[in-house]
């Protein structure tokens, strides 16, 4: 080691942005180390997946920019883990969870910890892990995100703890009992349809933890246990500075210290939030007391998802290029209701709480902190597959897909929303056409953006999408989504996005009686509603209409025209550098 000492009078400005970097880099290897190691469309080709490094009592130290909502919970997982296992791991021990009771998020989000033992102390200096979006898992409909589930053994395997690597060696057994073997004891439900799959990304994900552990160890070779852990503690309190100044900073600007906003999933469950202020200090108090109850569907969103969409809203409110980590929520007390569906009983149904509630707290905290109108407030979950159970309830070998569609960003003071984006929480893309129609028995129509759905004012919203699939062969298709009867909300007098629509293009068929040989009627136009399966025939479409974003501002008699920025913008930062990594491959 080469001994580093940091000055006594506090953190050097330059080694703190020098470690706040090789700690981000550290992520953004692992990343790339998952991309290039995985098989699956999902986390290969979408990038629905996060790594981040974690401190030694298992708060979040620093992240590449991978998926909001993942990198917020990941710390509740990390947690769960270290209070379950204790002082009992060893070097050569991974651990595999996905439970929403232990800081997951929901079913498919597959996290992977690995912990890190300092070379000569063989104590836990760090916590490297990952989390990915795994497309089948078993449950009751392939893809594993069913709209209908009523509670979570409906949504496939669930696993609380699991020791997937055991001092080095790989339980290959316990992941087959754990993923096929005990989801398809669930009446109706299946095991997980394509396992070789999900083990090779878990797999690639072990791996990707591997690496963060090697370049953690270089770092502490250069500087030295000391000053690297000391820096990472100096990472979080500049963190927890930051939000603190911008709450003083919002209280000073609004004139008060008290906040307040609601807004309402397309059932009518409202998502209350009450914020005060102490401006004395920089803290702030977020209360969602009068949120509506849990519900009998899957829109239950698990505290860590809470807890993540309000990290996540915090460091977008800043303007300053530090990573995002625990220290942004220091200075907030978030007080959550008992039986409120932000904190779901043990076995209720949650895969919608983690893609969709997550949006609507994301928007009512931007609302009671009037810092931007409604984004498209929706992930539009599209997931479509065959196989897992004959009709003699025995289980046969099949496949599912998974992918969210972008729509519009909402308007704020001084910009125009953009369109057709994957907005706030979920910071993936969309799968290449290419891909999507080699692996998959679907052809794509059309996708392109919504004309018209942005709203209208000053600062326009941005606009939706439109995208259309034809199946080439029959099989079950699931759409689980949201702001299709609630439209997305504009601030100071702009123009709400629309609603976005599901319709199902279904080719007549004789058998149907509708087939009229004299007439051009070839087909029905059936509108599915936001949350809905459907047996897709040869042949037929599905429409998806994604919602559209807030506008900012009375349109000022002007009608809405190009999307350019009035202000000047240049991306920088970690997301542009991962952007331009991306487009590098």
């Amino acid at each position: 080691m080469s001994g580093r000492k940091t000055p006594s009078n506090g953190p050097d400005p330059i080694l703190l942005t020098l470690f706040a970097n090789r700690f981000m880099s550290v992520a953004e290897a692992m990343g790339r180390s998952l991309q290039q190691t995985s098989i699956s469309t999902n986390i290969k080709e979408r990038l629905d997946f996060s790594c981040a490094l974690f401190a030694p009592d298992g708060d979040l130290v620093a992240n590449a920019p991978f998926i909001p909502i993942h990198l917020g919970s990941m710390s509740f997982a990390v947690k769960y883990q270290m209070n379950l296992y204790g002082g009992s791991l060893k070097e050569g021990d991974v651990l595999m969870t996905n439970s929403p009771h232990a800081g997951g998020s929901h079913l498919p989000d597959i996290t992977i910890i690995t912990p890190v033992f300092d070379s000569k102390s063989k104590e836990i200096i760090f916590f490297t892990a990952s989390r990915g979006h795994h497309a089948d898992i078993g449950g009751i409909l392939p893809g594993s995100m069913p709209p209908t589930s009523v509670n979570i053994f409906e949504e496939g395997a669930e696993i609380v703890s699991f020791k997937i690597v055991n001092g080095g060696i790989f339980d290959r057994d316990g992941l087959i009992d754990y993923m096929v073997t005990k989801p398809s004891q669930y009446p109706g439900s299946s095991g997980c349809r394509n396992i070789r799959d999900v083990e090779s990304d878990l797999k690639a994900q072990i791996a990707a933890n591997h690496k963060g552990i090697q370049l953690i160890h270089a770092i502490v070779d250069d500087y030295g246990l000391e000053t690297v852990q000391e820096y990472m503690y100096h990472i979080r309190n500049n963190a927890e500075m930051s939000v603190r100044n911008l709450l003083k900073d919002v209280a000073k600007r609004a004139g008060t210290n008290m906040l307040s906003a609601v807004d309402y999933l397309d059932d009518g469950s409202p998502i209350q939030l009450k914020v005060e202020i102490d401006e004395s200090n920089g803290s702030a108090v977020l209360d969602f007391e009068g949120t509506g109850c849990e519900v009998r569907g899957n829109l239950n969103s698990p505290i860590s998802v809470v807890h993540s969409a309000v990290i996540y809203c915090m460091r977008a409110m800043l303007d300053l290029d530090i990573p995002l980590n625990a220290g942004c929520l220091v200075p907030l007390e978030i007080k959550i209701p008992q039986k409120s569906l932000l904190a779901p009983s043990r076995t209720a149904a949650v895969c919608g709480g983690n893609v969709l509630t997550s949006q609507r707290i994301v928007d009512v905290v931007l609302k009671a902190f009037h810092a931007a109108a409604a984004s498209q407030g929706c992930t539009n979950n599209l997931t479509f597959g065959a196989g897992g159970k004959d009709k003699d309830g025995n289980s046969i070998a099949g496949w599912g897909y998974y992918e969210t569609i972008a729509g519009g960003s909402g308007a704020g003071p001084g910009w125009h929303g953009t369109d057709g984006v994957h907005t706030h929480i979920t910071n993936t893309r969309i799968g290449d056409v290419e891909i999507l129609e080699r692996r998959y028995p679907v052809m794509l129509h059309e996708f392109g953006l919504r004309s018209g759905s942005g709203g209208v004012g000053k600062w326009h919203g941005g606009e939706g999408v439109i995208r259309s699939i034809e199946f080439l062969e029959p099989m079950q298709v699931s759409i689980l989504s949201e702001r299709r009867t609630r439209q997305p909300y504009g601030l100071e007098g702009g123009g709400p996005g629309a609603l976005g629509r599901n319709t199902w293009i279904k080719k007549c068929r004789q058998e149907d009686g509708d087939l009229d040989e004299k007439s051009d009627l070839r087909t029905r136009n059936i509108n599915i509603g936001g949350k809905a399966t459907v047996w897709m025939g040869k042949g037929d479409q599905l429409v998806i209409e994604t919602p559209g974003g807030g506008a900012w501002g009375a349109p000022e008699g002007t009608v809405k025209s190009s999307h350019e920025h009035i202000k000047a913008w240049e991306p920088r930062g970690s997301i542009a550098e991962r952007a331009a990594a991306q487009a590098a491959f």
